[in-house]
């Protein structure tokens, strides 16, 4: 296999990759067991078109209403007791054989009492504190003794518990005379429930009640309306609308169901995943040479689907909470509008395939953001993300409120609660710099922001380079100006340009003195070696490289500080070098810059600007056809040595950039036409 199929290979497995990744990760947290994808509240308008029942299904009472249903019929819940009479003949008898050697001094007369009284309690029946409890909580007036094979039924308020049994020995009058003797006999130890309650019994007494109260009020019809857009959802139309999610969930919730929806998900985020791949294959397929490029997208697009499906499967507020429009505004500002908008319209149809009605979701979301991208242009203050949010929010109320109109909503009933989830993705949207952040730091890219931030010239690195080397601060910001106009016309990034310009030689802060435009009449390379003089020279790329690392200045700044000169060479030392050594072979290394050559426009685009402004100053007399003859001369030597080799720019681009420097430099030098000479007229 050659190289050329190998990378061919590679880029098919990378795509396929990204698309089966982004399918797998997005139809894993899909809802697959139905779910409450409708919004309706009673007393609200049906946002909706209209509904039609796709089968039958039992519309169910409300809760409160079976709720009291069951109440009413469960006065007549009667529960079951069974009589443990194992328990009476043991404590009976062990009080007998307990009071014959410990009556306190009384005859044997007051034991039968005392056994008697409390056998007449244990057939009246002691339950627990806990059973009676319960009893009086429900307000049970009867309940249902189990004695053997008998079942008789029995009135609540005779049974005792053994506080109340122990008090009711001392009813009788003879031994209530004796009450101080027999307290010390404790017969509350010889009292214990009898009677305890039978939880079989009971609870299958109480479902078979409970069964007797249908939980649904009516049947609707396949092919019934249930209701229609704007209409107001009254009470029995809630039951209905509830009892048709109810049913839905429950078909959703058997396994073929289940099976045919993920094969349905599948089929449908691998079709929008692969749609988009296919858009950046034909469009933008300089991205999948990007790898960081290419995973952010796919992962805002992976994201927003993914978060939405857990809102409507666990019903976390209202899906238009969520800012939507963040996806295209962080694509937009680090990557192209036409991708933004792309990536959007697909992050918003693979959101739609939880929801059952997505045209309205669609048609809002689309216009938000297209608003966003819009709004977007050019980033360049925080400011403008708030301005972006406002006009995003806006734009979903008027769209909703639009459809709203046109499917006949009357003022008076328009659901404004729609309106209150805008508001709260807008606010969530203003604060999309943080995401921005977190996207700069992670993915290592670098939005127009931070180039503005970087662009101030009362940032540390930029005011220590006007003080030590001010030469080159004015060098650099002529170059910023220069490289910026032309990256205006030619369409490339116009701030990045300038603000690599005001970095790429921050390397001569090391040496200041040893740089033309700071001397001031004293010139230390008179007094070195050409060899010596080009190290130094050479080596503010280095050290601008250092100071840039030193400073935490983003990767795309310092690939101007490399890139700036490429693999040029420190010309006027070689020269001087050659022209003192003729006959000596000469190691060009030593004179040449470690670069790379510039790989993108931007970056070309600088270092014809830095040679142009630098060799300027240089110019005897600025005119017109001077300032043209130096700007070809240098750009045209820059091609014709491959420096331009790497990097996207054209033929086109590169003469438009000719032009602005020349038309630039007019404006800085002040070129003045040469006046004609008056020639001396012949005497007559």
């Amino acid at each position: 296999m050659t190289s050329i199929d190998k990378d061919l290979a590679k880029k098919i497995a990378l795509k396929l990759s990204l698309i089966l990744t982004a399918t797998v990760l997005i139809t894993w947290v899909m809802p697959r067991q139905g779910g409450e994808t409708l919004l309706f509240e009673e007393g609200r308008p049906w946002r909706y078109g209209s509904l039609i029942a796709d089968f039958d299904f039992p519309v169910m009472k409300s809760d409160k209403t079976v709720k009291a249903e069951q109440d009413s019929v469960m006065r007549n819940y009667v529960p079951y007791f069974v009589t443990d009479n194992v328990v009476e003949n043991k404590q009976t008898a062990r009080l007998r054989e307990d009071l014959r050697e410990n009556l306190q001094g009384l005859s044997g007369y007051y034991l039968n009492l005392i056994v008697e009284a409390i056998h007449g309690i244990y057939r009246q029946g002691i339950v627990s504190a806990e059973d009676q409890t319960m009893l009086q909580k429900d307000s049970i007036r009867l309940i249902r003794l189990i004695n053997g094979k008998e079942a008789t039924t029995v009135q609540t308020h005779t049974l005792r518990t053994p506080l109340e049994a122990y008090e009711a020995i001392f009813q009788d009058p003879t031994l209530g005379q004796k009450r101080a003797a027999l307290s010390k006999c404790n017969l509350n130890e010889y009292l214990e429930p009898n009677i305890r309650y039978d939880t079989e019994r009971s609870d299958v007494s109480r479902r078979e009640i409970l069964a007797t109260v249908p939980k649904a009020s009516g049947v609707v019809m396949s092919g019934q309306k249930i209701i229609d857009r704007g209409e107001i959802v009254d009470e029995e139309t809630y039951r209905i609308l509830t009892s048709y999610e109810r049913e839905l969930g429950k078909r959703k919730g058997t396994s073929v169901q289940q099976h045919n929806t993920l094969v349905g998900q599948v089929l449908f985020v691998f079709i929008m995943i692969a749609c988009f791949t296919l858009y950046l294959e034909i469009f933008r397929k300089d991205y999948f040479d990007k790898p960081r490029s290419l995973l952010m997208v796919y992962a805002l697009i992976i994201l927003f689907p993914m978060t939405c499906s857990v809102m409507v499967a666990h019903h976390f507020f209202s899906i238009y909470i969520l800012p939507f429009a963040m996806l295209p505004v962080l694509v937009r500002v680090f990557l192209d509008s036409r991708t933004a908008f792309m990536a959007h319209i697909a992050m918003i149809l693979l959101c739609s395939c939880v929801l059952r009605y997505q045209y309205e979701f669609i048609t809002v979301q689309t216009v938000a953001g297209f608003v966003a991208i819009s709004s977007l242009r050019d980033l360049s203050s925080r400011s403008q993300l708030f301005r972006t949010a406002f006009n995003v929010t806006l734009a979903m109320i008027v769209t909703l409120l639009s459809l709203e109109l046109i499917h006949g909503a009357d003022w008076t009933h328009l659901d404004f609660s729609t309106f209150t989830y805008f508001i709260v993705a807008g606010v969530l949207l203003a604060f999309s710099y943080g995401p921005m952040f977190l996207i700069e730091k992670f993915f290592g890219f670098t939005s127009n922001v931070t180039l503005v931030e970087l662009s101030d010239t009362n940032n540390e690195l930029i005011r220590r380079m006007s003080e030590v080397a001010p030469g080159t601060f004015q060098h650099s910001i002529q170059v910023g100006n220069l490289a910026a106009e032309v990256a205006n016309k030619i369409g490339a990034k116009a701030q990045l340009v300038r603000t690599g310009a005001l970095y790429h030689d921050i390397g001569k802060i090391m040496n200041p003195a040893f740089f033309t435009e700071n001397q001031k009449g004293v010139n230390p390379h008179d007094k070195m070696s050409p060899i010596d003089s080009a190290h130094i020279i050479i080596n503010h790329v280095p050290d601008g490289v250092k100071l840039a690392d030193k400073y935490r200045i983003p990767k795309a700044i310092k690939d101007f500080i490399t890139t700036h000169h490429g693999r040029s060479k420190a010309k006027f030392f070689y020269i001087t070098y050659k022209n003192q050594h003729p006959n000596e072979p000469v190691d060009e290394e030593l004179f040449t810059y470690p670069g790379p050559n510039p790989q993108t426009r931007e970056q070309a685009i600088l270092m014809m600007a830095d040679s142009v402004e630098a060799a300027s100053r240089s110019l005897t007399e600025y005119t017109e056809e001077s300032i043209k003859e130096l700007v070809d001369r240098i750009i045209d030597a820059q091609f014709d040595n491959g420096y331009f080799r790497y990097c996207p720019i054209t033929f086109r681009d590169i003469v438009t950039a000719k032009g602005v420097f020349v038309e630039k430099l007019k404006i800085i030098y002040h070129t003045r036409i040469k006046y004609p000479e008056l020639n001396n007229a012949p005497e007559a």
